[in-house]
């Protein structure tokens, strides 16, 4: 179910931050995109947050980004282990994704990409 997991990365500015991540992991970002009033990017392993803080500080709530193959499968297995949804299901320019607090605390981001970003970005 799980596809990839992202580590957040949190900066003020995008453009600043991605020539050292491009040298680090050798590759350019697989994705690039605006989110209400942040930037962001996937690079490697790394999904970095840019912006300023105040509109970074409204996701920091959570740890990762995990991309699921199926977010109501997901969403169903967070529902049978007790995880408290924090943010309802809603949309972007990558997918469908929702928030949430498993038991014990850990919060975070589920996402299933679109087809077509999901080829772009694994090929599958």
């Amino acid at each position: 179910m799980i596809l990839k997991t992202y580590a957040r990365l949190w900066a003020d500015d995008l453009s600043t931050t991605l020539p050292l991540l491009e040298r680090l992991t050798g590759t350019r970002p697989d994705l690039r995109f605006a989110f209400d009033e942040i930037e962001l990017a996937a690079i490697g392993d790394f999904l970095v947050i840019a912006g300023p803080a105040g509109e970074r500080a409204r996701y920091a709530h959570a740890t990762a980004t995990v991309i699921v193959s199926d977010l109501d499968q997901a969403r169903a297995a967070l529902d049978e282990a007790g995880a408290e949804i924090t943010t309802e299901e809603a949309t972007s320019a990558t997918g469908r994704f929702l928030y949430a607090r498993h038991r014990g605390g850990v919060e975070a981001e589920y996402v299933e990409w679109k087809p077509e970003v999901r080829r772009q970005v694994l090929g599958a």
